[in-house]
C-alpha cells in the first residue's frame, strides 16, 4: 500500500486501491468482540460436566474480560449476552430432548438476558481500581438473581456446578456456592488483568504497581483460599455410620411416555429391591439399614390404590428396612411429588412433599398463553402439582436422612433448610428418565457433588434410570451405576451433625456479594457522572 507525502497534522491520504481491504479490516475488527464473546461462553460450556475440564473456566472469564473492558454499557449488554448464548446454548440442550427446540431456545434466550445485564455492569466498572473484584461481584449478582426469577428461579449454570473435579470445590464448604463462584470468577478476571498490565508494562515501560498488586492477589488468593479450605472438608463419622442401599429400577423406556407404563416402573423397583433382599439373604450384600428409592418410583397413588400399596410394602417387608418411595400422590384434590417412609411394620409413617418444583416441568405458568401457542405443551403438564411447605428429614433405623427432591438440588435454600433441620445426610432421590441419554444427569450429579463439601454430608442419589451414586461428605463418588439399567448400591456411609460456616452463614455471603457488586456500579456512575460534569457536557 503507498501513500502521498502529507505534512505534519493532515490526515494520510491513501491509495483508493486500499479501500476495499481496509473495509475487511474494519469488519473484521467489529466482529471479533462478538466472536470472541460467543466462543468464550462455549469455552466455559465445556468446562461443565461430564468433562473434568473444570479449569477451562479461569481462561473463559480472562477472555470475558478482555472482550468488556472500556465498553459503553450497551456494548456490554450485547457482548454478555452473546457469551450468555455461547455458554447456555449447548449447557441446556437436554431441555429440549423430547419437547423440540422451541422451549429449549425460549428458555436460553430468556436467561442470556440476565447474563447480558451483567456483562453491561461488568463494562461499565471495568476501569475501577481493583475491577475483576467488582466484575466477579456483579457475575454472582446475576446467578443470584437467576436463581429467584422468573417463575422462582433457575440456578442451572452457576459457575458453582462446574467446580465437583476443581481446586476450588473446598470453598464451598467456607461460603456455599457463591463463594465458590466468586473465587472461580475473580481469578479469571484477574488473570485477564495481569496479562493486560504486563503487555502494557513492556509496551510503555511502566509498571502500575498497585493494580498489579490487586491482579495478582485477584488470581492468588482464590487459589490459597481453596487449599486453605481444605481443612473443612471431612468425611471422618460424627454419628457413626449407616449402612444404606440405593435402589434404581429402570424404566421401561426413556421419553416423556416413560411413566405411560407407571406400573412398570413400580414393579421395576419393587423388583430391584426384592433382588436386593435375596442377596442380603444368601449373605452376599450388608443388610441395609435403609432404602432408598427414586423420584416418580411409583407415579400410582398408594394411598388410593390398594395394588400399589401391597407391592410397595411387599418389598419394604422383603428387605426388612424403611424405604423412602417416590410417589405421586393426590390430597385434597392437589398433586403432590412425595417422598414417603414407609415402615416394613407399620406401612406409611411420614411424607415429605416436594418444595421447589419445576415450572414447565410439574406446573405450567402462563398456561392460557402457552396453550395458544402449542396445545401440545399444555397437554404435557394437564395439571399443575402443589407445592410442599416444610423440610424433609425422615428418621430411618435412627439415621436423619434429609430429602431434596430432583430440581431442589439446584437451589442452595432447599438443601440448607434439610441440614439445619437435623439432616445427619442428604437424598436427592431424582428421574432423569425424560432426558434420555443427556448431559443433564451429570451435571445435576455434579450439583450433588457440591452439596456434599458445602454442608459436610454423605449424599445418595437414587434416580429412576441413572445415573444413581453414593457420594462422600469430601465430593468423592465412591459408587455409581450406568444408565437404563437395574441396579442397587449398598454402602456404609458416615453420618455428620457439624455444620461448616457456609451452613451457618447461609445466604450472607450472596448478600455481601450483592452488596460489593452495588458498590461497585454506584462508584462507576458517580464517576462517570463527574467526569461528564468536568467535561462540560
Amino acid at each position: 500500500m503507498t501513500a502521498t507525502a502529507t505534512s505534519v497534522g493532515e490526515p494520510e491520504q491513501l491509495d483508493p486501491q486500499s479501500g476495499p481491504p481496509s473495509r475487511v479490516a474494519e469488519l473484521a475488527r467489529r466482529l471479533l468482540p462478538a466472536a470472541a464473546a460467543a466462543l468464550s461462553g462455549v469455552l466455559l460450556y465445556v468446562s461443565f460436566p461430564p468433562r473434568t475440564l473444570w479449569w477451562l473456566a479461569v481462561p473463559a472469564f480472562a477472555a470475558l474480560g478482555w472482550v468488556l473492558r472500556g465498553r459503553t454499557w450497551k456494548a456490554g449488554f450485547g457482548l454478555g449476552y452473546l457469551f450468555g448464548l455461547g455458554f447456555l446454548l449447548p449447557l441446556l440442550v437436554w431441555t429440549g430432548v423430547e419437547v423440540g427446540p422451541g422451549p429449549w431456545l425460549a428458555l436460553v434466550v430468556i436467561e442470556a438476558v440476565f447474563v447480558g445485564l451483567v456483562g453491561a455492569g461488568i463494562a461499565v466498572v471495568s476501569k475501577l481500581p481493583g475491577a475483576p473484584v467488582w466484575a466477579a461481584a456483579l457475575w454472582i449478582a446475576g446467578e443470584a438473581v437467576r436463581a429467584r426469577a422468573p417463575f422462582n428461579g433457575f440456578p442451572w449454570g452457576k459457575i458453582a456446578f462446574g467446580q465437583a473435579d476443581g481446586v476450588f470445590l473446598p470453598l464451598a464448604a467456607l461460603g456455599g456456592t457463591p463463594v465458590l463462584g466468586f473465587a472461580v470468577v475473580l481469578c479469571g478476571f484477574g488473570l485477564f488483568e495481569v496479562v493486560r498490565l504486563a503487555v502494557e508494562a513492556r509496551r510503555t515501560h511502566v509498571v502500575r504497581r498497585a493494580a498489579a498488586s490487586v491482579a495478582l492477589l485477584s488470581v492468588a488468593v482464590p487459589v490459597v483460599g481453596a487449599f486453605g479450605a481444605r481443612a473443612l472438608v471431612s468425611d471422618t463419622p460424627e454419628d457413626g455410620t449407616a449402612t444404606v442401599a440405593v435402589i434404581q429400577g429402570n424404566v421401561p423406556r426413556a421419553g416423556l411416555d416413560f411413566n405411560s407404563q407407571r406400573r412398570a416402573v413400580l414393579d421395576y423397583h419393587v423388583r430391584e429391591t426384592e433382588r436386593l433382599a435375596a442377596e442380603v439373604k444368601a449373605g452376599k450384600v450388608a443388610r441395609p439399614d435403609f432404602v432408598l428409592w427414586p423420584e416418580n418410583s411409583s407415579d400410582i397413588d398408594p394411598f388410593s390404590n390398594p395394588d400399589a400399596y401391597a407391592v410397595i410394602d411387599g418389598a419394604a417387608k422383603a428387605i426388612g428396612a424403611p424405604i423412602s418411595v417416590g410417589g405421586v400422590v393426590e390430597k385434597d384434590g392437589r398433586l403432590y411429588n412425595e417422598q414417603i417412609l414407609w415402615d416394613p411394620r407399620k406401612g406409611p409413617t411420614d411424607t415429605y412433599d416436594k418444595r421447589q418444583i419445576q415450572p414447565f416441568g410439574e406446573y405450567l405458568p402462563l398456561r392460557s398463553l402457552i396453550g395458544a401457542i402449542n396445545s401440545e405443551w399444555t397437554s404435557m403438564v394437564r395439571q399443575d402439582f402443589s407445592r410442599g411447605t416444610k423440610p424433609g428429614v425422615f428418621t430411618m433405623d435412627g439415621a436423619k436422612v434429609g430429602l431434596v427432591t430432583c430440581y431442589e438440588a439446584a437451589f442452595d435454600w432447599a438443601v440448607r433448610s434439610e441440614v439445619t433441620d437435623g439432616a445427619q445426610m442428604i437424598s436427592v432421590p431424582s428421574n432423569n428418565a425424560t432426558f434420555d441419554r443427556s448431559e443433564m444427569t451429570y451435571q445435576q450429579l455434579a450439583m450433588s457433588r457440591v452439596r456434599a463439601v458445602e454442608h459436610s454430608r454423605t449424599v445418595t442419589v437414587p434416580v429412576t434410570s441413572g445415573v444413581s451414586a453414593v457420594i462422600m461428605p469430601d465430593g468423592r463418588i465412591t459408587q455409581k451405576t450406568g444408565m437404563f439399567v437395574a441396579d442397587s448400591l449398598v454402602q456404609k456411609v458416615p453420618l455428620r451433625s457439624s455444620e461448616t460456616p457456609a451452613t451457618r452463614v447461609g445466604v450472607l455471603p450472596e448478600v455481601l456479594l450483592l452488596l460489593v457488586a452495588a458498590g461497585g456500579l454506584g462508584w462507576a456512575v458517580a464517576t462517570g457522572v463527574r467526569q461528564r460534569r468536568a467535561g462540560g457536557v
